[in-house]
């Protein structure tokens, strides 16, 4: 299928069921195969134009705005791809298991400034990023960890992006650039996906996703694979 504009990459997005963002496949798979180091002459999809039909960076928030069956996120290899509504119960199943985050962080697989991070979104719903750091109460020293810990949240499918919202000074005036709003996974797709996932076994659930994989990419790499789908 030609890749020409956003409703191509939609129609790919879903048909794969799970890619790469940022044209790198990391030896998986990428709807959008290039970069803006690599953009072939003549393709009509330019990086970083901010057209929103030809710029796949423009992407990855319109599907979100747009759509309701497909999470972004940072959620492989601690770089940004996307999962569609189909096939987010069979990473669910391999990376959480049937555990909640209660229950993760009890038993020491979860940070504390995840927690921290984790408890903000939970209480107050889509939360943007500056407004985690406040209401988490994360100093500028903080920031390495913080950073950290959001990556790991996604990582390992507790939070997920929902879309941008503008900053406003107390005046109401917006500045900068805007902010990427987080909320729990469980917010974004609701109980059914979750129940999905619980009649799942977490074996099984890994090995239908390895096997779309080679349907995609038949020269993966068997190491990737787990590590892509494990987190």
């Amino acid at each position: 299928m030609r890749l020409e504009s956003y409703s191509d990459f939609v129609r790919i997005l879903l048909n794969a069921g799970f890619s790469f963002s940022g044209g790198n496949a990391d030896g998986i798979y990428a709807a959008v195969p290039f970069d803006w180091r690599s953009e072939p002459s003549g393709s009509k999809i330019i990086w970083h134009t901010g057209d929103p039909e030809t710029d796949p960076w423009e992407w990855r928030i319109r599907v979100l705005q747009e759509r309701n069956d497909v999470a972004y996120g940072k959620m492989f290899f601690r770089k940004g791809g996307f999962i569609t509504r189909k096939w987010y119960p069979y990473f669910l199943a391999v990376r959480r298991k049937g555990m909640d985050f209660d229950t993760e962080y009890e038993s020491g697989a979860v940070s504390y400034f995840a927690k921290r991070i984790y408890e903000a979104v939970r209480e107050y719903g889509h939360t943007p990023y500056h407004e985690i750091k406040r209401l988490g109460r994360f100093s500028r020293e903080d920031n390495s960890r913080f950073e950290r810990a959001l990556v790991e949240l996604q990582m390992k499918l507790y939070l997920t992006i929902s879309g941008e919202q503008p900053k406003t000074s107390a005046n109401g005036v917006e500045y900068g650039w805007p902010s990427t709003v987080f909320c729990t996974t469980e917010m974004f797709w609701g109980g059914e996906v979750f129940a999905e996932a619980d009649e799942m076994i977490s074996h099984e659930a890994e090995e239908a996703v390895i096997e779309r994989i080679l349907e995609l990419n038949p020269a993966a790499d068997e190491r990737k694979m787990l590590k892509f789908i494990r987190g």
